[in-house]
């Protein structure tokens, strides 16, 4: 007989109908139903049946490794397991199971994702496995026995869950379609919590058109599939509601967003500006050469305006036409420069973040030098250096490698050139307005960042988050500046309301003050009314008391 986790049983939709409603349509049905208290004498001397374990209550550690895409996708499944009952921890000691958010691009980042699998199983704790890694290879070895939750099934992440802690194992691979076609991924609209209650994360799409020979994210997230406008539009319009200043747009490439759907990156982008206000920013997110070639001039236009960023992360990955086409990248090294140039002519001050990968197979010494002698011409402030890391399954892993001592060498000599020079030397005694998002790893500063998403790190004063302020820099870092409020400035506020606490659910439930005829005040949850006072009196929050409400409806009914 097959076990739980035998592989003739892939998937949970193996054994769920898809006619049976989805969560977010069990949460629609909560509005019609009504409440009742069972009877007194109906409880007398009856037996509770249950569960020996009862999902939602327990204490779950996150880890997320990777892109930004990945922790808007961890914000997603914390928000929804949080809204369900089970509380967060950052202490993965206390918690009863560990969800595993992986990211697939790296060798090290793999090793640190399976050797925190073998870590819980050592402890004991339940685990369940996201992110691409699993998507990819839900095979491997290490992941047998261990619940799945694929990168397109992040909301049905409570299921999951449920299940694994009552010790089943179960997994959701697969797509999300709607008349044939690839969705972007899950809903929007769900709950979520913002690991900076003051940043917002948005996916505006998905996978991507290319075949790169050494990536194995596309064996996860697949072609591209673009989330509509409109849904874009309003999750932004729903992240300054709820205080957020700074939103990150992000995907595996969005410059490629929708060529699937129709429009293109720019028409989402000046719909997407109408919503910002005064003083919040808007940071666009990873694109790759051949698409923004489409676009240079509103990009341009775009990257010029007050309340967006002007910063472009533009991978070129090697300056050697040779190894480019080895990697099937689809541009040339003029093409990367032609959009470089253009760019730092019509967006003055322009920062333009880059990728090198060093010692991708058969890149000879000359290839190499091609790289360098690039780095020396544009001197990115931003440079991503990575050694290549052959992945299993992907083409370049078949390829004649680069021995071991020479990628190291060239990563290691890029290095030091990208660390010869200070980008921003030159700017020591100017004026710039920053907005002020984060603290500093080291606890001393918070992190703020000017028009040109160049890192500022001012005075730690609690009215300053949150805020943009003007400050007068006086002394550049290799990686950021320094600088002091200007005394006849005051903070700016851009948040049009207060932000959430950080660990608070965004999206949850609407809260609505009630007044009775004799004056006492009381809340509405959901479908609920419940008495602010009494709240107050047993010490438990709005957003406890929900989850509380939340519970036992799903339970009882």
């Amino acid at each position: 007989m097959p076990s739980a986790c035998d592989p003739v049983i892939e998937d949970i939709e193996d054994m769920v109908s898809s006619a049976d409603p989805t969560p977010h349509e069990r949460q629609s049905a909560r509005k019609n139903i009504i409440p009742r208290a069972k009877k007194k004498k109906e409880l007398n001397n009856e037996e509770l049946q249950a569960d020996s374990v009862i999902p939602g209550m327990q204490k779950i550690w996150m880890k997320t490794w990777g892109c930004s895409h990945n922790n808007s996708d961890g914000e997603y499944m914390a928000g929804q397991l949080a809204a369900s009952g089970y509380k967060m921890t950052d202490n993965p000691t206390e918690a009863d199971l560990w969800l595993l958010n992986s990211c697939t691009v790296k060798n090290p980042a793999e090793d640190h994702f399976r050797n925190s699998i073998k870590k819980a199983q050592e402890q004991d704790k339940k685990v369940v496995v996201a992110g691409c890694v699993p998507q990819a290879q839900p095979r491997m070895d290490y992941l047998k026995g261990l619940s799945i939750i694929g990168v397109q099934q992040i909301d049905r992440v409570v299921e999951v869950v449920d299940e694994a802690v009552k010790g089943h194992s179960v997994r959701l691979l697969g797509q999300k379609k709607e008349g044939g076609r690839r969705l972007g991924g899950a809903r929007l609209d769900l709950p979520k919590i913002r690991k900076n209650p003051l940043i917002e994360i948005i996916s505006i799409n998905t996978g991507c058109l290319n075949a790169c020979t050494y990536c194995k994210t596309k064996h996860a997230r697949g072609d591209l599939a673009s989330y509509p406008i409109e849904e874009l539009v309003e999750r932004a319009r729903q992240s300054f509601q709820e205080g957020v200043c700074e939103i990150w747009l992000t995907s595996e490439d969005t410059g490629a967003y929708g060529r699937d759907i129709g429009t293109d990156l720019p028409t989402l982008l000046w719909r997407l500006v109408e919503q910002i206000p005064d003083g919040a920013m808007l940071r666009l997110g990873m694109t790759n050469p051949p698409y923004i070639l489409e676009h240079l001039e509103e990009m341009a236009k775009i990257l010029n305006h007050p309340r967006v960023y002007g910063f472009l992360h533009v991978p070129v990955q090697s300056a050697s036409d040779s190894v480019l086409m080895d990697m099937k990248r689809e541009y040339c090294i003029d093409d990367f420069k032609r959009v470089v140039d253009f760019l730092k002519d019509r967006v003055p001050g322009v920062t333009i973040a880059t990728d090198i990968i060093c010692g991708f197979p058969g890149e000879t010494e000359e290839d190499f030098q091609e790289t360098l002698e690039l780095v020396k011409l544009y001197r990115f402030p931003s440079l991503f250096i990575n050694q290549f890391y052959p992945r299993p399954g992907t083409p370049a892993a078949k390829m004649e490698q680069v021995p071991a001592q020479v990628k190291k060498q060239r990563t290691r000599e890029l290095s030091q050139l990208f660390h010869s020079y200070n980008p921003y030397d030159h700017k020591v005694g100017e004026r710039q307005r920053v907005l002020v998002t984060e603290e500093s790893f080291d606890a001393q500063y918070y992190v703020a960042h000017n028009k040109f998403y160049e890192q500022v790190l001012v005075p730690k004063k609690v009215e300053f988050k949150g805020k943009m302020i003007e400050v007068e820099i006086y002394e550049a870092g290799k990686h950021f500046m320094k600088g002091r409020p200007v005394e006849d400035s005051k903070p700016f506020n851009p948040s049009i309301a207060a932000p959430l606490q950080k660990g608070e659910v965004s999206g949850l439930m609407q809260e609505h003050s009630i007044h009775t005829a004799g004056g006492s005040s009381s809340i509405l949850i959901g479908w609920f009314s419940v008495d602010r006072e009494a709240l107050k009196k047993l010490g438990i929050g709005l957003a406890v008391a929900a989850a509380i409400l939340a519970f036992v409806v799903e339970k009882l009914y």
